[in-house]
């Protein structure tokens, strides 16, 4: 996959995201929520993959993970992502939203509306959203 592949994903299940919201259903708009900033961090990766460069064992392993966190730290986005949390509240409360998301949230058939909206704002806000801060990235 290329990284216009993850970038224009991101924006399709965000979409998805939101067509599920918009038909109650919360847990699979919350799931695909977490696939959208997914998508835009493995975006982000890819931009930083040389062509014709092979990459190491370890970190090609280390980056099929579908922890948000991780892919920050594999990135180096941490200090970024800290900088703009210090800096941002409405994107450190976005962040706080997302950051602890799981894919295992595909179980779980709970997900209350207020938590998907939640998810769904803090990723598409076009002032302090997730996406519009990644997209700075990918």
């Amino acid at each position: 996959m290329t990284r216009r592949d993850f970038q224009q994903l991101a924006l399709i299940r965000l979409k998805e995201a939101k067509v599920l919201f918009d038909n109650k259903c919360y847990s699979g708009s919350f799931y695909l929520s977490g696939y959208t900033v997914e998508c835009a961090l493995k975006a982000c990766i890819a931009k930083k993959t040389k062509r014709f460069e092979f990459p190491e064992r370890e970190f090609v392993n280390q980056i099929h993970t579908h922890k948000l966190n991780q892919l920050i730290s594999l990135l180096g986005l941490k200090r970024d992502l800290d900088n703009e949390i210090n800096n941002n509240v409405v994107f450190a409360s976005y962040w706080g939203y997302l950051k602890d998301w799981d894919v295992k949230v595909r179980y779980d058939r709970n997900v209350k509306r207020q938590q998907a909206l939640d998810a769904i704002n803090a990723i598409s806000d076009n002032q302090n959203g997730i996406l519009k801060w990644l997209k700075n990235f990918w």
